[in-house]
C-alpha cells in the first residue's frame, strides 16, 4: 500500500481534498503545484511555472491547467475542475477521480462508465519541461481523448484580465503547436507523442477564482486564456505523454525520457523519503552556481534560510557535492560583501546582522558529520574571515561591545529571522543585544578556535577568539539569564524584554554555549512548558503579552501574527539538540515521539512536505508556504541527531 495514497471518499468532497497540494519541481526553479483534484486554489499553482531573468528567482506561470475530456459515443466527460465567480466548480471532473496516489509520481485514476483512465505528472530534472501520461487501462469502445491549455502568462504572484494585447497565434511544431502570448516571454511548446488534431478555437475563461487567495484576502480573480484544444484517439492498453516546455522536442523522445525520470526517483515509501524530495526539490541550479530556495510556492533565495537549512536538506540526507557546492556560491557572495560592500541580487540579505553566525554554525555542521580536519582545509579561511570582519568593525550593523557582546540596531530593519514588516516597520523592533545572534557569536568563536587549532598560521587570531568568548561569557549569562529561568529575548539599554521567546532555545541547542548545564536545563524547562507543540516551538508563550495564536485573516492581521505565536517546527531542531545534551540517552526516545507530530503532515497541506508555520493552538493546522526549506532541513537533522545514538 502506498504511503500516500487517498481514495474516492476523499478526493470527491472538495472540502477535504481542496486543502491537500502537490508539488514537483526540476531543482533548476521551475515547478508544477495544484492541488491533488487538480483545481488550482492559488495564483502560484500552475501546471508548468518556470523562473524568467538572470539574477533575481522570478517564477512565472505559463500553462496554468489542462483540461481533458474523454469521449465516447459523442458523449464528452470532461475531467477537468476550476472555481468560478461565486464559489461555482466547473466542470466538476474530481466526481470521476477514483483514487490518487503518490508514491513515485503523481497519478491520478479516472473512472467514466466503463472507462479507466490514468494521468501521471512528471517534471524533467534540470529541464523546463513537465510530462502527463495518460493510460487507457479499460474501455469496451472507441475512445478520444481532448486536452485544452489554459494560459497565463504572467508573473506567478500576479493576475490576468482579458484583454487585447495577447498574441492570439499557434505556430505548428511536430505533433502540436507553440504559442507566446506576450513579448519577452519564453515560448511555450506542447506536443504529443502522438500526431493529435488542433482545433483553434480561441477563447477568454473569465473570473476563475483562487479560494486560497480569497482566504488570505489579498486579489483573487483572473481571466485564462484558452487557444483551442487537441483532440486525439487512444486505444485500450494504450499511453500518450503530453509535453509541455520552452524548447520544441522530438516527441519520438518522450517515452524514454518520462522512464528514464521515472528511474531515477526516490519513492514517497517512508517519512524519511517524503522529506528527502522535499529537500532536494528546494536546490536550484543556474548555470555554475548552486543555491537553496527558502520555500515554495513564493519563496525566494535568501542567505540566512540557506545557512539555515543547508545542513539538513544536504547533510542529513546524504548529499555531500550540493552542499559543497551551495555552500561555495554562498561564500563567494560573502567574499564580494567583505571585500567591497557588494550585495548579491541573487542571494538576498546577505548583509544581514545574523547571517556571520549562521553561516559559520553551517560549517560547524559540516564539521560534525564531515571532520574537522576536512571542514578546516576547506572552510577555515572563510570563517577567520568572517569573525575579523566582525571584530574590526567592518559590519555596519554590528558592534562588538566592551563587554564582547554583539549589539545590533533592529529598529528600522529587521535583524533576525523575526523579519515581520508593517508598513515598513518590524512587527518586533529587537535590538540590541539579541539573545540567538550573540549566543550564535559565542559557539562562531569557539568553534573557530577549535577548526583552526593546528593551524600555526592563525595562531594569533585563534587567541584572539578565544578571548573575546572568554570576556564575553559571564555578561551573556548576566545580561540574558533572569531570576524566572529563562533567557531574556533581547536586551537594549536598561529594558530587558521578558517575552518567552524560542530563541532562548536555539541558544541552548548549540555546541558551545555560555550557559552551564543546570542553567540549560532550567531553560529547557520553560521551553519545554510553554512553547513546545506537535509542530514544533510557539514563537510567542500563550502567557506573554501580545499572544496570536492563529495565522488567519487579513495581510495585517497575518503579520502581526506570524511571529508572536505559530509555532515553527524548525526550532525543534535546536530544542532537540538542547534536549539531548541535557539528558543524553535516556532523552532520544521522547524526542523520537515528538517526530510523530511531522510524520503526520505528510498526508496534510503540501502532501510529503512541511509549511512555513502551524497555528500555536490546537489543531495546530498548517499555514504560510506549502513547503519551507528550513522546517524539512531541521526535521530531517533531528531525524540524523537520533540516528546517532541508535549506532
Amino acid at each position: 500500500m502506498s504511503y500516500l495514497k487517498f481514495d474516492k471518499n476523499l478526493m470527491i468532497n472538495l472540502e477535504q481534498s481542496l486543502p491537500k497540494e502537490m508539488l514537483r519541481t526540476n531543482q533548476a526553479g521551475a515547478y508544477h503545484c495544484t492541488s491533488i483534484v487538480g483545481c488550482n486554489t492559488r495564483k502560484q499553482h500552475g501546471l508548468l511555472v518556470v523562473p524568467i531573468g538572470d539574477e533575481e528567482y522570478r517564477p512565472h506561470v505559463l500553462l496554468s491547467s489542462l483540461d481533458e475530456t474523454v469521449i465516447q459515443h459523442g458523449a464528452q466527460f470532461n475531467l477537468g475542475i476550476h472555481r468560478y465567480q461565486g464559489g461555482v466548480y466547473s466542470p466538476a471532473g474530481h466526481k470521476y477521480i477514483r483514487e490518487f496516489d503518490c508514491e513515485s509520481v503523481p497519478r491520478t485514476t479516472y473512472r467514466v462508465g466503463g472507462v479507466i483512465l490514468t494521468k501521471e505528472v512528471i517534471f524533467i530534472s534540470q529541464e523546463n519541461r513537465v510530462l502527463i501520461r495518460y493510460t487507457l487501462v479499460e474501455a469496451h469502445s472507441p475512445t478520444t481523448l481532448q486536452f485544452r491549455p489554459f494560459l497565463s502568462f504572467r508573473e506567478s504572484n500576479a493576475l490576468v484580465i482579458a484583454n487585447d494585447r495577447l498574441n492570439t497565434e499557434c505556430a505548428p511544431v511536430q505533433n502540436g503547436v507553440a504559442c507566446c502570448l506576450y513579448e519577452g516571454y519564453p515560448t511555450l511548446y506542447m506536443q504529443l507523442t502522438r500526431k493529435p488534431e488542433f482545433v483553434y478555437d480561441p477563447n477568454w475563461y473569465k473570473n476563475v477564482e483562487y479560494v486560497k487567495d480569497l482566504e488570505r484576502g489579498v486579489p483573487y480573480t483572473e481571466d485564462l486564456w484558452v487557444p483551442g484544444y487537441f483532440q486525439v484517439n487512444i486505444k485500450k492498453g494504450e499511453s500518450i505523454i503530453f509535453s509541455a516546455g520552452l524548447s520544441e522536442i522530438s516527441t519520438r523522445s518522450l517515452a524514454k525520457m518520462y522512464e528514464s525520470e521515472i528511474a531515477s526517483r526516490t519513492a514517497r515509501t517512508s517519512f524519511f523519503n517524503c522529506l528527502k524530495n522535499s529537500a532536494k526539490q528546494l536546490y536550484l541550479k543556474k548555470g555554475t552556481h548552486e543555491y537553496m530556495l527558502s520555500g515554495y510556492p513564493w519563496g525566494t533565495i535568501l542567505a540566512r534560510n540557506t545557512f539555515m537549512s543547508l545542513p539538513g536538506n544536504t547533510i542529513a540526507i546524504d548529499h555531500r557535492g550540493d552542499f559543497e557546492e551551495i555552500m561555495a556560491t554562498a561564500i563567494g557572495a560573502l567574499n564580494r560583501y567583505m571585500t567591497d560592500g557588494h550585495i548579491s541580487r541573487t542571494i538576498h540579505g546577505i548583509d544581514l546582522p545574523d547571517i556571520p553566525g549562521w553561516a559559520i554554525w553551517t560549517i560547524q555542521q559540516y564539521a560534525r558529520n564531515y571532520g574537522r580536519t576536512e571542514a578546516a582545509a576547506r572552510y577555515s579561511e572563510i570563517v577567520a574571515d568572517l569573525l575579523d570582519f566582525v571584530l574590526a568593525g567592518n559590519h555596519p550593523r554590528l558592534h562588538v561591545d566592551d563587554n564582547g557582546l554583539l549589539a545590533t540596531d533592529g529598529t528600522i530593519t529587521p535583524a533576525s529571522w523575526m523579519n515581520s514588516v508593517w508598513e515598513g516597520r518590524p512587527v518586533i523592533p529587537r535590538t540590541g543585544y539579541l539573545v540567538e545572534i550573540n549566543a550564535l557569536w559565542y559557539n562562531a568563536l569557539m568553534f573557530a578556535a577549535d577548526l583552526v587549532e593546528e593551524n600555526p598560521q592563525l595562531a594569533g587570531r585563534r587567541r584572539a577568539w578565544i578571548d573575546v568568548a572568554d570576556k564575553m561569557k559571564e555578561p551573556f549569562v548576566n545580561t540574558f539569564l533572569n531570576d524566572f529561568g529563562y533567557l531574556y529575548d533581547y536586551v537594549s539599554g536598561n529594558y530587558a524584554d521578558p517575552s518567552v521567546r524560542p530563541n532562548m532555545a536555539i541558544a541552548i541547542g548549540l555546541d558551545y554555549s555560555p550557559l552551564d548545564r543546570r542553567q540549560r536545563k532550567g531553560v529547557l524547562d520553560v521551553v519545554t512548558r510553554e512553547l513546545l507543540t506537535p509542530k514544533g516551538l510557539r514563537t510567542l508563550s500563550p502567557k506573554s503579552y501580545g499572544y496570536r495564536p492563529f495565522y488567519l485573516g487579513s495581510p495585517y492581521d497575518r503579520e502581526m501574527a506570524m511571529h508572536n505565536g505559530p509555532a515553527r517546527p524548525w526550532l525543534m531542531g535546536f530544542y532537540a539538540d538542547a534536549y539531548l545534551k541535557v539528558f543524553g540517552r535516556s532523552g532520544v526516545s521522547y524526542i523520537d515521539r515528538m517526530m510523530i507530530g511531522f510524520e503526520e503532515e505528510m498526508s496534510q497541506g503540501c502532501i510529503g512536505s512541511l509549511s512555513q508555520l502551524y497555528d500555536g493552538n490546537p489543531p495546530f493546522s498548517g499555514r504560510g508556504a506549502i513547503s519551507h526549506a528550513t522546517n524539512i532541513a531541521e526535521v530531517l537533522r533531528t531525524i540524523r541527531t537520533l540516528k546517532r545514538f541508535d549506532s
